[in-house]
């Protein structure tokens, strides 16, 4: 009888490493207590002084809060039940150029409608401009994609589907008109756009994440970038940023808030590899949970924020009502060995 050789054992795959961070500040609490109120937040990066920049951030329950960098309300508008936000600066409304505020909003659940709101950074307040409709469904994801000078609305709904409204803003009142559907299977809410790449990114809540060409003639179908696996995504898969490197190609990290286990991934956008995760931890701050909504500027925001911001919605932040965690980016890179 000849000689057996025995193959030798898989290696057991590398542990799921999560790194940690600390938040270098605060938002003030929204003014809906004891519930699940705060939910996303969106970023006006001031280009004359980085460290006046502002945060716009839904109380779902009630309306848009706007917050300096030190986390203290400047303003707040009623809006009724909104619940995810985006904004473009750059934005011609009503014939002159300005920052654009849009909301998903839910106050009828079985029509979701974009409310749009003109943000007049002097002052940090909102104006609101109406609504248009988008698709059948209860609003949940919002986000905006801009084109070649034509700007548009993303909005996702509880049960999965996703409607492409353009925008018309030159006249008196908003006008949407509904350009394109598409589908995921079940219930989803984060969305973001990469502008450089034309790419749409969707989070199915309990599946995972999904990507789309944005574009109003692209291809419908959905290709699957990462599934719940309970090592790198815990359901539910909540908020999406985009943490550009800055270029004019896919360099740097799609962001997603694995809210399952209150933890961040990191999928690169030129090849949607899985590169890390990590946890906003215990801090001067506090730590986060069961986060939604994320946002992610990359740029200087004066001496706090040098290399960038994150925003991201906490979800347990007793005793005090829900708030959102600002986090220096860079200190996101360094803990993942990225920079």
């Amino acid at each position: 009888m000849g000689n057996v050789s025995e193959s030798a054992p898989a290696a057991t795959p590398a542990p799921i490493v999560t790194a940690e961070v600390t938040a270098r500040g605060e938002t003030d609490v929204v003014g809906t207590a004891n519930a699940d109120a705060a939910d996303d937040p969106a970023i006006w990066r001031d280009p004359a002084d980085p460290a006046k920049s502002l945060i716009v951030a839904t109380d779902k329950k009630a309306g848009l809060y706007v917050y300096g960098l030190d986390g203290k309300t400047r303003s707040f508008i009623k809006t009724g039940r909104v619940n995810n936000v985006d904004l473009r600066a750059d934005v011609a409304i009503g014939g002159t150029d300005g920052v654009l505020v849009v909301a998903s909003d839910r106050s009828d659940e079985a029509n979701a409608r974009v409310a749009l709101f003109r943000l007049d950074t002097a002052t940090a307040k909102l104006t609101a401009l109406g609504t248009v409709p988008s698709i059948e469904g209860e609003a949940y994801g919002m986000c905006l994609y801009r084109d070649a000078g034509a700007l548009y609305a993303f909005m996702v709904t509880k049960e999965g589907g996703i409607g492409q409204v353009a925008l018309d803003l030159t006249g008196a009142q908003p006008v949407g008109r509904l350009v394109r559907r598409l589908k995921v299977g079940s219930q989803a809410e984060g969305c973001v756009v990469d502008e450089r790449t034309h790419r749409l990114y969707v989070a199915e809540e309990d599946v995972g994440l999904w990507r789309f060409d944005a574009r109003p003639t692209g291809a419908a179908e959905a290709v699957s970038i990462a599934k719940v696996d309970k090592q790198r995504l815990f359901d539910d898969v909540e908020g999406l940023a985009i943490a550009s490197d800055g270029s004019e190609g896919d360099g740097g990290y799609l962001v997603v808030s694995s809210q399952g286990d209150n933890a961040y991934a990191l999928y690169r956008l030129a090849d949607d590899a899985y590169v890390g995760r990590f946890r906003i931890a215990k801090g001067r701050f506090g730590s986060t949970e069961e986060t939604d909504g994320i946002e992610v500027i990359v740029g200087d925001f004066g001496p706090a924020f040098p290399g960038g911001i994150m925003i991201a919605q906490d979800g347990e932040n007793a005793p005090a009502a829900q708030n959102f965690k600002l986090v220096a980016w860079d200190d996101v890179l360094k803990a993942l060995k990225l920079k």
